[in-house]
């Protein structure tokens, strides 16, 4: 790209003599000849111009292309079309030639052949500030600016803000305008090169929308998308707004623009087509759903639906509940996610049957709360739910195997959700309960309900318990300790949901 760059005040041009000083820097090391690039600004064509005279007089070749794509003005005045971001697409095709040893003469002819297909449009929701002076101009609330350039001033047109898509389309309508003498004349079939131009202050996300809109809006005009930079390469201080340069190009122009460069604020560019990329894939064929599966009843059938309707019940008439323990620490919702599961599970029972298979029912039940509980607690359930489920079947869900399920799902929601007991989570009401039903395997027979009726107690404990804790996870640990005094809503939800489970059980 550059060899060298002079840099003036702030929205001024450099004076001569910093210049000519740049320009007998290059000559001294060796240049065989000096190229200016140089936007069409009176103050830059003056001064540049006038370094480039003294520098012939130094006996040294030197020549200045000045660009001057701006689509804004149909009919543009005698100083003529201003210099935009298309002077960076310039910048990448003199340096590649000159890199591959191209002879001043050769390069000029080229970029002035290229510069005839680049035009450039300006947007901006926001003026800009030269550091210590007001606003540059006036922009209501909910007006944007259209035909802006760099330098701080007004463009030629105002409208109320729109999409993205809108706002594309009104530039590319602008800059194709075959009425304006300033158009930039593109056919279907044509490839071209777009630059999506950060004028200061857009984030990455909004640039990114801006690129995608340009990029459809091409395309949807028969146009081939080669190469799309989006990013800051001519920015306007804190503008927020962005430019939309759109250089014609063929064979040589994107061998030229792909050369390497180790300008590190380059674009690292695929040289693959943009336009005939496929973004989408098919899923996979594997059932990832199966909520949507088809099962078979077994002997456990009954009493699983039964539990089921049993816990539903529950979260249902504790929503309330579980809502104001959540306000005192957390966004309030804790109840309103534990009945959206509840729902959820209800309305899939009234057009399913149970799963003969333990297994089958909690992946079930893993897919409905991860699509449709929502925030953390979904995912902790899903996580609890998927991890339980390899560990019983039709043919194995005795006590031993049911214990070894919890277990195995109170270890994932550890793994990944970070938190341990005495965190004051929901795990300080299931840990308790899970290690008292891993006495279930040793235990004599009829001693399992007793061991079940002590995990329900231990859980109503932990979660009880809970209120003399510090978070430590979750939301609640970034409120002030000495105004969290309730319990935590998650384990209340776990206590109640094992409580009800139990009283079936009880019931059998």
């Amino acid at each position: 790209m550059l060899s060298a760059a002079v840099a003036g005040g702030v929205f001024a041009s450099p004076p001569p003599a910093s210049i000519l000083a740049a320009i007998l820097c290059l000559h001294n090391a060796g240049a065989s000849g000096v190229l200016l690039i140089v936007k069409n600004y009176t103050g830059d064509r003056l001064n540049f111009g006038l370094a480039a005279e003294q520098a012939r007089n130094h006996g040294i070749a030197i020549d200045m292309v000045v660009v001057a794509e701006d689509c804004a003005f149909e009919r543009p005045s005698k100083a003529g079309r201003r210099g935009l971001c298309g002077t960076v697409f310039i910048h990448k095709l003199a340096g590649a030639l000159a890199e591959e040893g191209s002879s001043l003469d050769k390069i000029v002819s080229k970029v002035t052949e290229v510069l005839k297909g680049i035009g450039t449009l300006g947007v901006s929701l926001s003026p800009c500030s030269v550091p210590g002076c007001l606003p540059s101009f006036d922009l209501p609330p909910g007006d944007m600016e259209l035909g802006l350039g760099i330098h701080g001033e007004p463009g030629i047109k105002r409208s109320k803000v729109a999409s993205a898509d809108e706002v594309v389309k009104t530039m590319l309508d602008n800059m194709t305008n075959p009425d304006s003498q300033s158009h930039l004349p593109l056919k279907s079939g044509d490839s071209v090169v777009v630059c999506v131009n950060n004028l200061g202050a857009l984030s990455r996300l909004e640039m990114g929308v801006v690129a995608r809109a340009a990029v459809i809006c091409l395309e949807d005009r028969g146009l081939v998308v080669a190469r799309v930079m989006s990013g800051s390469f001519m920015t306007s201080l804190e503008m927020t707004g962005a430019s939309l340069t759109v250089m014609k190009a063929n064979e040589e122009t994107l061998r030229l623009f792909d050369a390497k460069t180790t300008a590190p604020s380059w674009p690292n560019l695929s040289k693959a087509c943009v336009t005939g990329r496929s973004y989408l894939s098919e899923p996979p064929t594997m059932n990832t759903r199966p909520q949507e599966g088809t099962y078979s009843e077994g002997p456990l059938s009954a009493v699983l639906r039964q539990v089921l309707e049993a816990v539903c019940s529950t979260l249902l008439e504790k929503q309330e509940e579980l809502n104001s323990l959540d306000r005192a620490a957390g966004d309030g919702d804790c109840g309103n996610t534990h009945a959206q599961a509840a729902k959820v599970i209800r309305e899939w029972l009234q057009s399913h049957v149970v799963p003969g298979c333990p297994g089958q029912l909690l992946s079930v039940l893993a897919g409905l709360v991860q699509e449709k509980m929502g925030g953390s607690s979904g995912a902790l359930y899903s996580l609890f739910l998927t991890a339980a489920a390899g560990h019983v079947s039709e043919g194995r869900s005795n006590p031993a195997a049911w214990a070894s399920a919890m277990h195995a799902g109170t270890q994932a929601m550890r793994r990944y959700g970070g938190a341990d007991p005495g965190d004051r989570t929901m795990l300080d009401a299931l840990c308790p309960a899970v290690e008292e039903l891993m006495k279930l395997p040793t235990a004599p027979t009829g001693g399992h309900l007793v061991i079940l009726q002590a995990a329900v107690q231990r859980a109503a404990s932990g979660a009880e318990d809970t209120r003399h804790l510090t978070a430590q996870a979750g939301r609640a640990s970034y409120i002030a300790a000495e105004r969290v005094t309730l319990p935590d809503p998650g384990a209340v939800a776990v206590a109640a949901i094992l409580r009800a489970v139990v009283e079936v059980l009880e019931g059998q």
